[in-house]
């Protein structure tokens, strides 16, 4: 294989892994608003909370984020004699980064939160405790900059 078939596998790879690393974030948003506006506070809290609802999206999506930073930061490396191309990839791959960077920040500490749920009375502060992370990673342009 010559370099420029080698590079064009690593950029349809790494397209196709920055999207399938959205596809998760994206299904998310889709189903949060029933889920958030219609559904009472326990039928949510033992879904999501107890009954593992969203246990694929750490399996599945993890891994994929992981992944959407490491190809394009690979795919930048592999195009650093490249100057325009490569600027356009590590964009992608700090943006990348910096969505994960925001999960981090926005999301896990209300995941944590959730985690120390055990079965019994309802927090008041349910709906602000899931809620406000994860559509703003979605609506963030860093979290998706290959797409739109």
């Amino acid at each position: 294989m010559d370099i420029r078939g080698f590079l064009l596998f690593w950029s349809v790879l790494t397209a196709i892994v920055a999207a399938l690393s959205l596809g998760p974030s994206f299904a998310h948003v889709l189903e949060s608003v029933p889920r958030l506006t219609r559904w009472s506070p326990s039928l949510w809290r033992e879904t999501t909370v107890f009954n593992a609802q969203f246990q694929f999206f750490a399996i599945v999506g993890a891994p994929l984020d992981v992944a959407a930073i490491v190809c394009p930061g690979l795919l930048a490396w592999m195009l650093r004699s490249d100057r325009p191309a490569f600027w356009w990839v590590l964009a992608a791959t700090v943006l990348y980064l910096m969505a994960l960077v925001a999960w981090f920040a926005l999301v896990k500490p209300a995941n944590d939160v959730l985690a120390t749920w055990v079965p019994g009375p309802i927090p008041d502060n349910l709906k602000l405790s899931g809620a406000a992370g994860k559509p703003a990673i979605w609506s963030s342009p860093a979290s998706r900059p290959l797409v739109s």
